[in-house]
């Protein structure tokens, strides 16, 4: 397999990545764009279908170029963002509409509306009465379901009452629903293929992971028409080829899979308890739940991490949504010049003095689960610095992760060793060093801190016998920095009593906008 190389894509929030990878799972070429997002309303976020399409195959050409191989020597990846969708029409692929993000917040209104009806208070009493009876952990988990905007399943009631046209669409059986990966395997294959991988759709709010179909709940209780969905498929499903006249010739599709399950796999976090945390634009904690899936409560999720080889992995997640966003507006705003400089910045003083920053420009997620709440610092003084206010922002990153973490431990009872870390944010040395010093554990950083690339690589090269199996994988994975949680006590007391007065802090920014 020497001559056959990958070409990964990554769709990310903010950035589209085409890395080229040989046989040895090194990076031979490399290119990224910024994702063009859409803002036309307070709280939309938006971005144009054909223009995302656009950047995709200009990528891979670019990377294909810069690689310096043929097209006939490469083999098609594709991991993408969760939870954001279009609708476009089957007799002649024009959008609808445009992508509808994870991060838009249309559907407030929706979600406060539902999660007070009648209707859902049923659904979960009768889902709680069904577990008693039987003990499975599905109505358990029903009965503990909540509606969140990232899910996609109130924007796209919403879309459904709003956008022009489309409810006639629907009706004559003209509308094709999909969420970017079965936006991208549509174009690329010429129409052939209407499908959605197992992964994304997890995390819709759509999907019964214990049935691993989709949800009674959205196709019955919130009357979703079933005609519009896509076909659910593995991760190692046959996708086809792309068609000739976009590259030339046709480039086959090996694997398509979520941004947060191909960072798992590319951690080679394959054994029960292993846990990884994305920090990129938002934090991902994900955790290997094995064969089984597990109901959760307080915003903890059950979903499907991967489907290959006819075998299910599943994770559970928390997130929050607020993370390198919250950098890219420090910047913005005048406070950090430099994003590679905020780690430095933040260690030269010892402190915060005080001041503490509440990560909640898309509101606070679990355990707290408030929309209304509002983004700020509190306890600035005449003393305060830049760099205190640096320290304070970055110190809540850590806050929100150590919330998930405890909220995971409570929900699965496992033992925890070490943790995986990567996206942007996990490049930031203060960062990691806080984390493992508050939860008192190791965290390992690896050489590469673009493991969604990594991990959609390695499930293509499974597919077509570039590496053998998961064992095999293992050793290509190499390791940057470990960080050790600190062996002095004070450290950790003084980091647990940060973190309880910021607790205090959340308080008085929680419903704000109510």
């Amino acid at each position: 397999m020497e001559d056959q190389y990958i070409a990964s894509v990554d769709v990310g929030t903010s950035l589209i990545r085409c890395h080229i990878l040989n046989c040895r799972g090194q990076t031979i070429s490399a290119v990224s764009q910024k994702v063009n997002l859409l803002y036309p309303q307070p709280g939309y976020v938006e971005i144009d279908p054909e223009d995302l399409w656009n950047s995709v195959v200009c990528l891979i050409k670019a990377a294909v170029l810069e690689a310096n191989v043929g097209y006939n020597k490469i083999t098609l990846g594709i991991s993408t963002q969760r939870g954001t969708f279009t609708i476009w029409r089957k007799d002649n692929g024009q959008p609808f509409h445009n992508f509808i993000t994870w991060k838009d917040l249309r559907s407030d209104a929706l979600v406060k509306q539902w999660e007070k009806s009648l209707i859902l208070k049923g659904f979960r009493m009768g889902c709680y009465g069904i577990y008693l009876l039987t003990g499975n952990k599905r109505y358990l988990a029903g009965s503990k379901m909540k509606l969140a905007n990232t899910q996609a399943t109130m924007r796209l009631i919403w879309a459904l009452k709003n956008v022009p046209k489309l409810k006639q669409a629907v009706e004559n059986g003209n509308a094709m629903f999909g969420t970017v990966d079965t936006w991208l395997v549509y174009k690329l294959t010429g129409g052939r293929k209407h499908v959605t991988d197992i992964t994304n759709v997890s995390a819709t709010g759509l999907f019964d992971p214990f049935i691993l179909n989709w949800s009674l709940m959205a196709t019955h209780i919130l009357r979703i028409p079933s005609s519009i969905l896509p076909k659910i498929v593995s991760n190692d499903y046959s996708f086809g080829s792309t068609v000739p006249s976009i590259f030339g010739v046709s480039i086959p599709i090996k694997c398509v899979i979520s941004d947060q399950s191909a960072s798992m796999f590319g951690s080679c976090c394959y054994q029960m308890a292993d846990t990884k945390i994305t920090l990129g634009t938002g934090t991902f904690l994900d955790v290997n739940t094995g064969s089984s899936p597990l109901g959760c409560n307080n915003g903890l999720y059950p979903l499907v991490g991967w489907s290959i080889n006819n075998k299910i992995t599943y994770f559970v997640e928390g997130a929050s949504n607020d993370t390198g966003s919250l950098i890219q507006w420090a910047l913005s705003a005048g406070i950090i010049e430099n994003p590679h400089d905020s780690g430095t910045l933040a260690s030269s003083v010892e402190s915060t003095d005080g001041v503490y920053f509440i990560p909640a420009f898309s509101g606070l997620g679990p355990p707290f689960m408030d929309d209304n709440a509002a983004s700020g610092y509190i306890g600035l003084k005449v003393t305060s610095t830049k760099n205190h206010m640096i320290r304070a922002l970055l110190e809540s990153i850590v806050y929100r992760v150590t919330l998930l973490y405890k909220m995971m431990l409570k929900e699965t009872n496992f033992k925890i060793r070490s943790i995986w870390v990567d996206g942007g944010v996990s490049n930031n040395d203060f960062v990691c060093q806080l984390l493992a010093n508050i939860l008192g554990i190791e965290v390992h950083r690896p050489s590469s801190t673009e493991m969604t690339v990594l991990g959609v690589s390695y499930i293509t090269g499974l597919k077509i016998g570039m590496w053998k199996n998961e064992s095999k994988l293992k050793k290509l994975r190499t390791l940057n920095c470990t960080f050790k949680p600190s062996r002095d006590i004070t450290v950790y007391e003084e980091c647990v009593k940060e973190f309880n007065v910021w607790l205090k802090a959340v308080d008085r920014f929680k419903l704000w906008y109510t």
